[in-house]
């Protein structure tokens, strides 16, 4: 790039919106540059989850054969934790250890890597160690980025932002208009090496299942939650904190996650385990009430910098949700260029295809969902409360007659500072949110 190039679409970008996005372009002929501001794709980039990769069935075929999986997670977890006392719910199906499966774990530089050089199969131009700069105009209409290579001016009718949470590219366009702190959340993690074997044993799996762990009530009040999940080697173990609670707590997440892996129920699973990785991200959970504006003329915006984190309490989704908008994204710069039409209008149908699929559909549905679960009472309340509850039902009273389930209840929610309205209102909020 040693003087101002051209190309069909310029992606800025090669995390998973960004690579579905170019893969999609370029599969139908168009000229595509993939720009990534790492020296490779995934080299800047962590998450605390899961993949659920049925969205890549028809971007990808046979991509479970492809895929740098870790592990098939066939066993699921819900975990409350007071004190030291924990309660959970805990799932698995044999089916999501066979195809067509649900989910996996995988490193995401593995990952990344692996989705970007399908893009590249397809024809797209990876420029690697390349950051975007700015947006490059004329009059209204978006028609290329600056980068900080020497004369490294590219231009192109469309341009499809997929640099990230906080999107520099979608702030300068005039999109962005809910940068609260409010609406973000720090995901920070360690990854610790453990032999497979020892994973296998302590999770109680085999073979290549592997657990996925969702945790309320390890994060000291600060709004959010934490997570414990198997790769093939090593398990990760990390928090998701709220921007706000955690400048107010004035505490490090990494002593949070030291807690954590201290804790009764947690520190069986990872003792002996040497740290292998710790990483940090911003993660956008504010979901639908919070998104950009999803495009404007020359520009469509897509994955994480379109804030497309399902964050619902139920489930912590994001690179899906990546993916399946980032294709949209390839298909409707595809159409743009068909019609020979970048206007904002023919980009207006960008989010009319995303209203329609799982990606919007999905968002608008349980747009109270990261409301609901990080209220006050979901957080500091309910955690002991269950606990309680469960230590009520299952302590044997002997002498003296159990208590019953009503009286239970009652001494628990009032221990907790929870009315029976609170519950019956909590109640019907949640159908609400979840029904």
């Amino acid at each position: 790039m040693s003087e101002e190039r051209t190309a069909d679409v310029i992606v800025v970008g090669a995390g998973p919106a960004g690579s579905a996005a170019a893969l999609v372009a370029a599969r139908a002929g168009r000229d595509v540059v993939l720009v990534e501001r790492g020296p490779f794709p995934g080299s800047k980039n962590m998450y605390g989850g899961v993949v659920y990769g049925r969205v890549l069935d028809d971007l990808v075929p046979n991509w479970t054969e492809q895929m740098p999986v870790q592990r098939w997670v066939t066993r699921r977890s819900t975990m409350v934790i007071d004190g030291d006392r924990a309660l959970t719910i805990d799932y698995r199906s044999g089916a999501w250890g066979r195809p067509p499966y649900n989910g996996c774990t995988t490193y995401r530089p593995d990952f990344d890597a692996w989705l970007a050089d399908r893009a590249v199969d397809a024809g797209a131009r990876l420029v690697t160690s390349t950051t975007a700069t700015g947006l490059v105009t004329e009059g209204e209409q978006i028609v290329g980025v600056d980068t900080d290579r020497p004369n490294g001016r590219l231009r192109a009718p469309v341009v499809i932002a997929c640099d990230g949470v906080n999107s520099f590219l979608a702030k300068e366009a005039g999109l962005y208009h809910h940068d609260d702190p409010a609406h973000f959340t720090l995901g920070a993690k360690e990854t610790i090496a453990l032999p497979p074997a020892t994973i296998e044993e302590r999770f109680g799996v085999t073979g290549t299942d592997g657990v996925d762990i969702e945790i309320l009530g390890c994060t000291e009040g600060i709004p959010g939650g934490g997570f414990v999940y198997t790769n093939h080697g090593s398990v990760a173990i990390g928090v998701v904190l709220g921007l706000n609670g955690l400048a107010s707590a004035k505490i490090r997440p990494e002593e949070l996650i030291a807690r954590l892996k201290q804790h009764p129920a947690i520190a069986p699973l990872v003792a002996g385990g040497e740290l292998q990785e710790y990483s940090a991200h911003l993660i956008p959970e504010g979901g639908y009430r919070t998104m950009p504006e999803l495009s404007t003329s020359g520009m469509l915006v897509a994955g994480d910098a379109a804030c497309m984190t399902l964050a619902a309490g139920l489930w912590l989704e994001g690179v899906n949700f990546a993916i399946g908008s980032g294709a949209l994204a390839g298909e409707v710069a595809v159409g743009a260029h068909a019609r020979k039409d970048f206007s904002a209008a023919s980009f207006a149908r960008y989010r009319a295809m995303l209203e329609g699929s799982f990606v919007l559909a999905d968002h608008k549905r349980f747009q109270g969902g990261p409301e609901f679960v990080l209220s006050d009472r979901v957080q500091r309340r309910y955690p002991g409360l269950l606990c309680d509850l469960a230590d009520g039902v299952f302590t044997v009273t002997n002498p003296r007659p159990k208590p019953g389930l009503r009286r239970v209840l009652s001494r628990a929610a009032k221990t907790n500072g929870v009315t029976l309205r609170d519950l019956a209102r909590d109640g019907v909020r949640g159908l609400r949110v979840f029904g």
